[in-house]
């Protein structure tokens, strides 16, 4: 597939988001959270980081409050702005319960058996937005459409099943664009007018009736037309119940049986290039479905990554702090040596993922302030195993 520089910056992911995140998490968990740098020192290793945890953490001074305690030990905590966006973003997971139900309510149903496996589930439990706890959170408390069951004994074998179908919910994304335009349900399909071919197998495959995802897969002939459009139908409606409307293929692929899927799906999607994007960024295939975005922003963003986005916009400001000030706190150091200086407006931001040492993968950031740079350091922000 043709690499579309636009969606490729979409797929783009920021390991410093990733640690953050995590770090965010490990601090939460801790007693009164508040939690000593040398024991987050420690976990710095199942994070991928290098480097004192110390250093790390003063990066981001708008996230991380450092403090020394009587007994001369630093301990961290989230500042008061990072603690409003934790509980702004459980506020937002109270709100949007009704539609994590439905969209649980909707996977089941799209499924051969109307169960889903736990262990799999978990993998992309954060691409639809599920909170961690949504065992205890979401299903017992909807008992009238959930129930947990394990019917081998198995612990890796505990199942989500679904106990009563609504017809309301089997209505995926396509059908319900198609009912508010008043035409029939077809795949949208955005391609250059130089694919010349791609687009006449584009009409060729719309031509043909459109197949819910939440319709029986049994009764279709296996390796039919048929079955290929119920399956591009149902990749779509996964695809349009994630956050980021993307998801890895790999794990699509563990729910195979689940959801009578193709063992090279990969090739399946690569067959539909107007309606799918697939990308092999970092050695990962991940698909993308094209009509979700404009460019590399997403036209619809649901509230849960709208304070996601708040998250990285703290952490890029609390940068923006860090290298200015430490510019400064440079200056003064050649200052005092009696280097001879130009003038300070000459002197380059150095603002930028890229300027830091520890970045490996040189994810440039930019300035704060410079609304392109902002863009350009969302498209970096989050990839499909984001905590």
């Amino acid at each position: 597939m043709k690499k579309d520089p636009d969606l490729e910056s979409a797929l783009s992911r920021n390991r410093r988001w990733i640690a953050n995140n995590q770090l965010k998490n490990i601090i939460l968990r801790y007693p009164n959270g508040v939690i000593p740098v040398k024991y987050l020192q420690k976990k710095f290793k199942t994070l991928d980081l290098q480097g004192k945890a110390l250093n790390w953490l003063k990066k981001y001074p708008c996230c991380f409050e450092v403090f020394l305690h009587h007994d001369d030990e630093y301990y961290c905590r989230l500042t008061k702005r990072m603690m409003a966006l934790v509980e702004e973003e459980e506020t937002v997971k109270d709100m949007q319960e009704p539609a994590l139900v439905q969209r649980l309510a909707k996977l089941l149903m799209m499924s051969l058996n109307h169960r889903l496996n736990v262990v799999k589930l978990n993998e992309l439990k954060r691409n639809f937005g599920f909170p961690d706890d949504y065992l205890i959170r979401i299903v017992p408390k909807h008992s009238n459409l959930f129930r947990v069951v394990n019917y081998s004994g198995r612990r890796s074998s505990m199942e989500i099943e679904l106990m009563s179908w609504n017809s309301d919910l089997a209505v995926s994304s396509v059908e319900a664009t198609a009912r508010e335009q008043g035409v029939e349900p077809c795949f949208s399909s955005s391609l250059p007018s130089t694919w010349v071919k791609s687009q006449e197998r584009s009409r060729e495959f719309n031509s043909s009736p459109y197949i819910s995802p939440y319709s029986d897969p049994k009764v279709l002939v296996e390796g039919s037309k048929e079955t290929e459009k119920r399956t591009v139908a149902l990749v779509h409606e996964l695809l349009s119940l994630t956050l980021w409307k993307k998801a890895s293929i790999l794990k699509l692929g563990h729910f195979r049986r689940e959801f009578s899927l193709p063992e090279k799906l990969n090739i399946l999607l690569l067959k539909h290039p107007g309606i799918f994007y697939v990308s092999n960024r970092y050695q990962i295939y991940t698909v993308l479905l094209r009509e979700s975005y404009k460019g590399s922003e997403l036209i619809n963003k649901d509230p849960l990554v709208v304070v996601k986005e708040k998250f990285g916009e703290l952490m890029q400001e609390g940068l923006h702090e860090y290298n200015r000030r430490h510019q400064l706190e440079n200056l003064e150091k050649k200052r005092k040596k009696g280097i001879v200086l130009g003038r300070l407006d000459k002197v380059k931001d150095q603002n930028s993922e890229s300027s830091d040492p520890d970045d490996q993968e040189g994810d440039k950031l930019g300035g704060f302030f410079d609304p392109e740079e902002r863009k350009r350091f969302y498209k970096v922000l989050f990839e499909d195993d984001a905590p």
